[in-house]
């Protein structure tokens, strides 16, 4: 059915109004007679139907057009708390601490939430249990069939009102994600609302043809027959996000999930839980305001032991998970008892290669965004830098000059910081104990750090969770950094020796993870070669990270890196029960079954009937055809 165009209703009783007042100003009709009143009747009821007519064949031919064009998207408010509607801490609203630890023993069942970057306490949220959990997926799974019933229009309105309360409260969004993890607003708007709109758009626009009957040929054997997949809903999609990106990877999988007609059930992570509230108000006021149930997106907060309650749910259908592999191999081990099909992104060690045909001044600032980028915490971010060694030298220089440039600091003007700087905090304290022990055992075995390698004291009034800017070179495979995921502000740079592309390609793929990858050249086609020959999930030439800016495309990588993907058609199908549908294409032509294999079979007449079958429809000689067709004139 086409929407309900209420404008055009309106227009097209005050045209047959004015259209009867012209007709009396002649004569032609009269005020008062009954004629006139007719004729204004049949006025009114010819520009209606031609009015419907004409919007049911719009939506028909062009019904993006009309969808876009002549259905207004709901505007949503959503309350916001002091924290989330300031940079400013109001007064006597935080405490700082220097210890934010998750549990207070005086507070059972709640996780403390803290500002990484001042060490302000943010508030607490329920620690979930098992119980807890199994009762929220409940909820999911009895929101679910209805909707599921909704049609594509009605889900993409509520994504289009979810992306108009985005455009609408940027700053907003970006504040809560820099407060709950520590990272510079300009670094929240381009990993967290650029993303999360990018996604909104390519499902909109593309989702509803990804999910289409997908029609199979049937072969020679079966073409009275008609052949298709179809997807359909799994039920409760059970999402685990990390920290990194707290929006955007709560967002994510409620965007495909919604669409594809689930229930979305997301545990967020204990490090970044304060700014769930405010995400989850968001999508639910969107699903309240066109007339759906909010139950349908549930947020679990809590530790380990929530995940795991997730994981193990018989209500739930399927697992996305998004973390390092020791993780996300506990929750294949929490699934298996149950064969529920998993999804895993598990990070990597992307590398970034600098050619010796580059052009420095052009490739600096990527180099920059790729390791700086979110203070390092990016899932495929630059963690090994492989450089030529005919500009090896030149660009360690103008390397160390950006790295130390670099302003690190609390990025809300709020607790003394004017908010001006590059790179924040990083969210998990036990991280910069990571970090430190890979610094350290490579500079044991031989590499150089040219500036930063501790923590940063210095900024935050002595509180916060700050690494400095690194940049470490003389990098080789015998140091765990890498092999091992750094995910902090370090920028690991690796020669690589007579300019030999071969001997690039093998220090790249020396690596368990592979995830992404990137290759800089002034020959587009060496860029393309050499990237056809790395072992990853993903590669760009002469660019960094703009696959997941072409959401059209599926995200994730192979061996330590993880299985499976999200984006694209692919990730969207992934959110769906694929279903083979074989159904008679022609009316009254049936499969019968031939007397030769009917029980009771008769063993020699069978054997002649299916072997001269097979030799009619597969043999490649016309006389091996006919004869076969004579075998089955015969065993009949």
């Amino acid at each position: 059915k086409p929407p309900t165009l209420t404008r055009l209703d309106v227009f097209a009783d005050k045209l047959a109004g004015r259209a009867f007042a012209f007709l009396a100003a002649f004569g032609i009709v009269e005020p008062g007679l009954i004629r006139a009143a007719l004729l204004r009747v049949f006025l009114l009821v010819t520009v209606y139907v031609t009015y419907r007519v004409t919007a049911w064949a719009l939506y028909s031919l062009f019904p993006s057009v009309v969808e876009w064009c002549l259905m207004s998207v709901p505007t949503v408010t959503v309350e916001l708390a002091p924290l989330e509607s300031s940079d400013s801490m109001p007064a006597g609203s935080a405490s700082q601490s220097k210890d934010l630890a998750l549990s207070d023993p005086k507070r059972p069942g709640k996780i403390q939430c803290w500002d990484p970057s001042t060490g302000c306490r943010l508030g607490e949220v329920a620690a979930m249990t098992e119980k807890e959990v199994y009762a929220a997926v409940a909820v999911a799974k009895a929101a679910q069939p209805d909707w599921a019933q909704t049609t594509y229009r009605q889900r993409r309105m509520v994504l289009r009102t979810i992306q108009k309360y985005i455009v609408n409260n940027i700053e907003t969004i970006c504040r809560v994600c820099s407060r709950d993890s520590g990272k510079p607003k300009v670094d929240a708007l381009l990993g967290e609302v650029m993303t999360t709109c990018e996604k909104i758009r390519c499902i909109n626009s593309n989702g509803e043809e990804w999910l289409q009957k997908s029609y199979r040929p049937t072969g020679p054997l079966m073409v009275h027959k008609t052949a298709y997949v179809e997807y359909v809903p799994l039920g409760v999609l059970g999402v685990i996000a990390p920290w990194n990106y707290p929006f955007h990877n709560m967002l994510n999988h409620v965007i495909s999930g919604l669409f594809s007609g689930n229930a979305v059930v997301s545990k967020v992570s204990e490090h970044t839980s304060w700014s769930s509230s405010y995400f989850t108000r968001i999508v639910r006021a969107a699903l309240v305001a066109n007339g759906h149930n909010p139950d349908i997106v549930q947020t679990i907060t809590g530790f380990g032991e929530a995940g795991a309650a997730l994981v193990s749910c018989p209500d739930v259908d399927k697992i996305i998970f998004t973390g390092s592999p020791a993780v996300g191999k506990l929750v294949m081990r929490g699934a298996a008892p149950h064969l529920k099909p998993v999804i895993l992104e598990l990070g990597g060690k992307d590398p970034m290669v600098f050619c010796d045909d580059v052009n420095l001044d052009e490739v600096m600032s990527w180099s920059m965004r790729g390791c700086f980028q979110n203070c390092g915490q990016n899932c495929c971010g630059v963690e090994r830098l492989f450089v030529y060694e005919k500009v090896y030298d030149e660009f360690l220089d103008r390397a160390q000059a950006k790295v130390r440039s670099l302003r690190q600091g609390v990025p809300l003007a709020c607790c003394g910081s004017e908010g001006e700087v590059d790179c924040g905090a990083m969210v998990m304290e036990g991280q910069i104990d990571i970090i430190q022990s890979l610094i350290d055992d490579a500079v044991k075995k031989g590499a150089k750090v040219h500036c930063g390698g501790k923590r940063n004291t210095a900024v935050g009034g002595g509180y916060g969770q700050f690494y400095e800017p690194t940049l470490i070179s003389g990098v080789t495979s015998a140091m765990r950094i890498s092999k091992e995921e750094v995910f902090g502000p370090v920028m690991c740079v690796a020669k690589v020796p007579n300019n030999d592309d071969a001997e690039c390609i093998r220090m790249i793929n020396d690596c368990s993870f592979g995830l992404g990858s990137s290759v800089y050249s002034g020959n587009k086609e060496r860029a393309k070669l050499m990237g056809e020959q790395i072992r990853s999930g993903m590669f760009t030439a002469n660019d960094f990270g703009v696959n997941y800016l072409v959401q059209s495309l599926p995200f994730g990588g192979v061996n330590e890196s993880g299985f499976d993907r999200f984006a694209g058609p692919e990730g969207l199908r992934a959110c769906c029960l694929e279903r083979s549908i074989v159904l008679d294409r022609i009316p009254f032509v049936k499969t019968s079954i031939p007397g030769p294999i009917d029980y009771p079979i008769k063993t020699k007449q069978g054997l002649l009937f299916g072997g001269s079958l097979v030799n009619m429809m597969y043999n490649e000689s016309w006389l091996g055809k006919l004869l076969a067709v004579v075998g089955i004139i015969k065993a009949s």
